[in-house]
């Protein structure tokens, strides 16, 4: 029988609590430990699934076999660091480091010490996103809306690097091409950092992605629309849901027999017969996309595999952010 993997958390609080939970209920892996500054919230999450509390994340040391980090992202780097550099993996919630230099340094540790490194671009493993991937290849243009009440967290980051990251993750995961151009624009309205922001990429192969980010909406929005040259797909990250509508062989045959000078009108659209696109509904497992990122890290740390989110696409996620930063912080207004 294989030994359980002994898991620790470091950092309970909003997040890390669910890291703590999912952790508890996998088979073959022990809750070793959770680790809060707080002791009260230490002991309390501890308490509830039967592990041991600490207030430093230093006497986990010899303890476990991985850790999750999910303090705030300015401790990211100091704490992952000291684990890397004792080679035990490391699965870091976003945004990977504070800076692109820190990140970088992570990344560098990992790959001198053979340690896994993994980034919490949870988004990734929401079955609405797995599903997508197979079904279009190449998009044309992306449009993204991700807005969310304010929850009064984060608020040492802006909403680029709180929300927005995670959709330039999703983003560059599905297109295969390096980015060419970026226009940005936020606003502050509370405590200092951008709370609303748009920025529009524009890749060298020609796709266009133009994405919308607020954490101070009256409602949650989590929406991805993906159009290729034939096809387009609807993705609700929130909801877990998809739908592909794509053309079909008739359509191309029937435009091709138009005279060539012949323009469509707004109803000839609209009365194109149903032969000539489909719909497809995408059923989706109900899964949470946080447990299957964390089964994912654990499977990857016992086959000693690469992580499915590995430290450089952390990097390359904060480069892309931050050029989104500085193109937004040029148009400002406050």
């Amino acid at each position: 029988m294989t030994a359980p993997l002994r898991v620790g958390v470091v950092g309970v609080g909003h997040l890390g609590k669910h890291h703590a939970r999912i952790y508890a209920s996998l088979p073959d892996v022990a809750l070793a430990g959770v680790v809060d500054t707080a002791p009260g919230r230490a002991e309390e999450i501890a308490r509830e699934r039967q592990a041991p509390a600490f207030t430093d994340h230093r006497a986990l040391f010899g303890k476990v076999d991985a850790v999750s980090v999910a303090v705030p992202t300015v401790g990211h780097f100091a704490i992952a660091k000291e684990f890397l550099e004792r080679k035990i993996p490391v699965l870091v919630e976003k945004p990977l480091a504070k800076t692109i230099e820190e990140a970088e340094e992570l990344v560098r540790i990992a790959r001198a010490n053979g340690t896994a490194l993994a980034v919490g671009h949870v988004e990734r493993f929401n079955p609405a996103v797995i599903a997508a991937r197979g079904k279009i290849a190449h998009p044309r243009f992306i449009e993204v809306h991700r807005l969310s009440p304010f929850r009064f967290r984060s608020t040492d980051i802006d909403v680029v690097m709180d929300l927005m990251i995670h959709d330039i993750d999703i983003i560059l995961h599905f297109v295969p091409s390096e980015l060419k151009r970026v226009d940005a624009v936020g606003v502050s309205l509370l405590f200092g950092p951008e709370d609303i922001a748009n920025a529009r990429f524009e890749f060298e192969d020609g796709c266009v992605a133009n994405v919308t980010a607020s954490r101070v909406s009256d409602k949650q929005m989590r929406k991805i629309r993906m159009f290729a040259p034939d096809a387009y797909i609807s993705i609700d990250t929130l909801e877990k849901a998809s739908r592909v509508y794509r053309t079909t062989p008739q359509l191309a045959e029937a435009l091709a027999r138009l005279p060539k000078d012949q323009e469509l009108s707004l109803g000839d659209i609209a009365s194109i017969p149903r032969e000539f696109y489909s719909i497809e509904e995408i059923h989706l497992p109900d899964e949470e996309p946080l447990a299957n990122e964390l089964r994912s890290f654990v499977a990857c740390v016992r086959e000693g595999r690469e992580p499915e989110v590995p430290g450089e696409h952390g990097v390359r996620a904060m480069r892309t952010a931050e050029r989104v930063l500085r193109e937004m912080r040029e148009h400002v207004w406050r």
